[in-house]
């Protein structure tokens, strides 16, 4: 009697490739060194980012200067934050940044920690702040002081006690 050989049937296996694929749990985080003393401005609108590094004149300003934009925020959608180290706000600085960032929160930085956390809020009266949109204003015609009052928070529009005219945060320019 004659065996049959069996041909043994070879199973054909795919290895298994260490791909570098993030897995779905992992959280990504962007980093920015902490500073040793100064000041922090978060939860920036993104359209307002650039006016606040101007406020602030970071341009000029010689120590160290993060600022990051079109982050994650859970309270606004998309925020920006900028650290100056070195650098504590004036009163007028912050009445700046509430003009065009009412929602911002600065924290002041010493030793690496926040000592002290401030919500910045839009005053009812702005003064020297906002320069008026009217060609015709008496302050942009000779050296006196604008003065606005704040008609609503949110979104903002102000009035100019002078000429009256009613300005919303797209016509709002910095002094």
């Amino acid at each position: 009697m004659k065996k049959k050989s069996r041909k043994r049937k070879e199973k054909i296996r795919a290895k298994k490739a260490a791909l570098n694929v993030p897995q779905h749990d992992d959280k990504h985080e962007l980093k920015i060194s902490a500073i040793e003393e100064g000041t922090v401005i978060d939860h920036i609108p993104t359209d307002a980012i650039f006016k606040v590094a101007e406020i602030l004149s970071l341009d000029r300003h010689t120590g160290v200067v993060s600022i990051a934009t079109n982050l994650q925020s859970k309270r606004i959608g998309k925020k920006g934050i900028i650290k100056v180290g070195g650098k504590s706000l004036t009163q007028e600085e912050v009445n700046k940044i509430a003009v065009v960032a009412p929602d911002a929160t600065v924290n002041l930085i010493k030793n690496f920690n926040v000592k002290e956390k401030i919500k910045v809020k839009a005053p009812d009266v702005v003064d020297n702040v906002i320069k008026c949109s009217n060609p015709v204003c008496i302050t942009n015609n000779e050296q006196i002081n604008t003065k606005f009052y704040v008609v609503k928070k949110d979104p903002l529009k102000v009035k100019c006690h002078y000429c009256e005219r009613i300005m919303s945060k797209e016509d709002i320019e910095i002094v």
